[in-house]
């Protein structure tokens, strides 16, 4: 069964990996500390957007709500770069699949991804978010910073790939707690007593079951 993150603080746990990626969408909110490098500029840009999204008034008119969901996606889907993530999530049987099926993987998977978090993002009520430093080797990147809620400081880190010359993010760490690890051994699990349609029917059923409650 496709669960959620486990072995973080209290307050992570609750909110699992929509807490994970929400962080990245509003840590623009608060002034930052001094970062330099590529990565962190490159998602700072797309929270920026992501902020501009999440505070206009008339596209959080109650008529507006498909539409700012449609933006924050296309917005967030330009700086992810899901099927990067999809491939190290689900690990070695990626390479035995063919196009079709690896195409169906990232589809489900990011639709589990983006229930996860979208309506975390848009209920979100201001926690803030310090940029602590960029660390950079060749094509390869992490960006760490710290959530701030209350009297807690949650660790929270990026990594991230070049690409093309752009920044795109393939994974998110919480606490210690890596989002594509975590998944990778909910999927080895699953695949070493069942078939690969048994999973993608996994993924299928969780994601629905979080966009309906």
């Amino acid at each position: 069964m496709i669960c959620a993150v486990g072995g973080m603080r209290a307050f992570s746990r609750a909110m699992c990996m929509a807490v994970a990626l929400l962080c990245f969408f509003v840590s623009g909110l608060t002034a930052p500390r001094v970062w330099a490098g590529g990565a962190t500029d490159a998602m700072k840009g797309t929270i920026d957007e992501v902020l501009r999204i999440v505070q206009d008034k008339e596209l959080r008119k109650p008529v507006k709500s498909e539409e700012r969901r449609m933006l924050l996606e296309k917005v967030v889907g330009e700086r992810f770069d899901y099927t990067e993530m999809s491939r190290r999530s689900l690990g070695a049987p990626w390479a035995k699949l063919s196009e079709k099926e690896k195409n169906e993987f990232v589809d489900l998977f990011q639709t589990l991804l983006v229930n996860s978090y979208a309506d975390k993002v848009e209920a979100y009520s201001g926690e803030g978010v310090e940029y602590v430093n960029e660390r950079t080797e060749k094509d390869y990147a992490e960006v760490r910073t710290k959530v701030l809620t209350g009297k807690t400081e949650i660790p929270l880190d990026y990594r991230m790939i070049n690409k093309a010359s752009t920044w795109r993010v393939y994974d998110v760490v919480v606490d210690g707690v890596s989002l594509v690890n975590n998944y990778r051994g909910q999927f080895t699990k699953i695949l070493r007593s069942g078939t690969f349609a048994e999973l993608l029917d996994q993924l299928r059923k969780k994601s629905e079951t979080i966009k309906s409650s």
